[in-house]
């Protein structure tokens, strides 16, 4: 159940691969692409099958695809009528043929188009570069302004799958794409709505690409219980922070490591800190420090009890705390997540499993200038040059959070709302990740753990109080439907492979 992250130049590698190594016809996947996208399409807009579908087909394959489409509906009955232009290459010539002789209802150019429940934006697909022009300007305009939903093949016709770039002007309800979801789907959702991504028979991926974090992938890396654990088999987190005036993120930590699994979590923090967990947080046990240079004897067997580390949140930036942070990581090297202010005073390579959590702002200071504007227009080569550089695993949040080590693919989280666009949200992340490592998970697979579970949280927690209200403590709330669900996954059924819904924005 891999489902790779593409570009444009790996999809097309991908149907290269297939037909030269693995001698699948071209005509054999656009068939099996046309064919997949009709089920789904009646899935998501049932209505179809009464009051039809207008398919707009462009001239080269996604053309083609929709052309197989439209027969697909018309062997089902379903009221279908085709608005294209002229075909270009030979397949999308011979499912044309194919499709007239079928007696598929095809408009002229200047015929209206009659109201039907969806229309398919099958103009233009994975390679196309920069705004629409000429003929499939004019079609793509008469798309967006019919007022049905529209479905896309593909993805919207003006959006660039590679780099996400918009040129508008359609907002599709749903894209039905193949193989896996192109970066552009993932990083403009606004434009995408639902995507799903169906199996057309290739073959597998090239082990090198992104991958997306599913909930298969998910459930099956889950650290699992048993009916004999006790508190200290569940694993020992630390989590280090808390300057005076700076108590809500630290606190926010440790209650995510302990709703993640992690059985014992201790908490070190200035005494300020400390006084609002004792109040608030029974279930942690507390150590007071002045996050000076010199660590406490407590402070040190903390560490030295813990089976991770979590730093960073509420610790600060003045310079003693860069001292403070050098002797904690100088006292023993278990694994450790890098966060927030610690992010900012880190130096150097890691020593140890180590798992740094920036968003783009904290990428540039923990990176560089060099790598942070690449970032902007690459998030993918960003991030896994900076593991190399950092010699650890590197998770850049954001739309979407994407996961890079030293080795093995990088890993894609598409998961989640613009209600984690608050304070605190980064925080419970932390401490997810925090808790995996402290059962022994691998950090890119704790750290995509914990950003795929921090979203769909997110997105039970939207469902039930709405994204514009979300807040950490009811992310936590939410948490408990994740890890049930994960604990059932089921397949979607063929042809499907993956469904991203579209981000709650209510």
């Amino acid at each position: 159940m891999i489902v790779p992250v593409l570009s444009a130049s790996d999809a097309a590698a991908w149907d290269s691969v297939a037909r030269t190594q693995y001698r699948i016809p071209s005509r054999v996947l656009m068939e099996a692409a046309g064919r997949a996208a009709a089920p789904v399409l009646l899935g998501e807009v049932p209505e179809a099958a009464v009051r039809g579908a207008l398919i707009v087909a462009g001239a080269g394959n996604n053309g083609g695809d929709g052309w197989v489409l439209a027969r697909a509906l018309h062997a089902a009955g379903i009221p279908v009528w085709v608005s294209a232009l002229d075909p270009k290459t030979d397949d999308a010539v011979d499912n044309r043929a194919l499709a007239r002789v079928d007696g598929v209802r095809e408009l002229s150019r200047g015929e209206p188009w009659p109201a039907v429940a969806v229309v398919v934006d099958a103009l233009l697909g994975t390679g196309a570069v920069g705004p629409a022009r000429g003929d499939v300007l004019a079609m793509v305009e008469r798309v967006a302004t019919h007022g049905a939903p529209i479905v896309a093949l593909d993805g919207p016709t003006g959006l660039d799958l590679s780099s996400g770039e918009v040129h508008g002007p359609i907002h599709a309800r749903l894209c039905i794409t193949f193989g896996g979801p192109r970066r552009g789907h993932l990083l403009a959702r606004e434009w995408c709505g639902r995507i799903v991504v169906v199996d057309i028979g290739l073959p597998a991926p090239d082990p090198a690409w992104p991958v997306l974090v599913t909930d298969h992938w998910a459930a099956d890396r889950l650290p699992a219980l048993a009916p004999s654990m006790h508190k200290g088999d569940r694993g020992r987190v630390v989590v280090v922070g808390g300057a005076a005036g700076m108590t809500g993120a630290v606190l926010h930590a440790a209650r995510a490591a302990l709703a993640a699994g992690a059985g014992l979590v201790r908490l070190v923090a200035a005494e300020e800190t400390i006084a609002a967990a004792r109040a608030t947080l029974p279930d942690v046990v507390t150590v007071a420090s002045g996050l000076g240079a010199e660590l406490e004897p407590a402070v040190g067997d903390a560490i030295d009890w813990a089976d991770a580390l979590v730093v960073g949140p509420g610790l600060g930036r003045e310079p003693a705390r860069g001292a403070f942070l050098a002797a904690l990581l100088a006292r023993r090297a278990l694994p450790t997540v890098v966060d927030a202010d610690a992010l900012a005073l880190f130096q150097g390579q890691a020593d140890r499993p180590t798992v740094f959590t920036p968003h783009l702002g904290e990428f540039r200071s923990l990176a560089g200038d060099t790598l942070a504007d690449e970032a902007a227009n690459d998030r993918w080569s960003a991030v896994g040059k900076a593991a190399l550089k950092l010699r650890g695993t590197v998770l850049l949040k954001g739309v979407p959070t994407v996961i890079a080590d030293l080795r093995g693919p990088i890993l894609v989280v598409a998961s989640g709302n613009p209600g984690l666009a608050t304070g605190g949200s980064g925080d419970l992340l932390a401490g997810f990740i925090g808790a995996f490592l402290a059962r022994g998970v691998a950090p890119p697979e704790a750290a995509a753990l914990g950003a795929h579970a921090l979203g769909r949280a997110a997105e039970h927690g939207a469902r039930l109080w709405t994204a514009r209200s979300l807040r950490p403590a009811d992310v936590l709330a939410a948490l408990a439907d994740v890890w049930r669900a994960w604990s059932d996954v089921r397949p979607h059924g063929p042809p499907v492979l993956a469904v991203l819904d579209a981000p709650e924005t209510a």
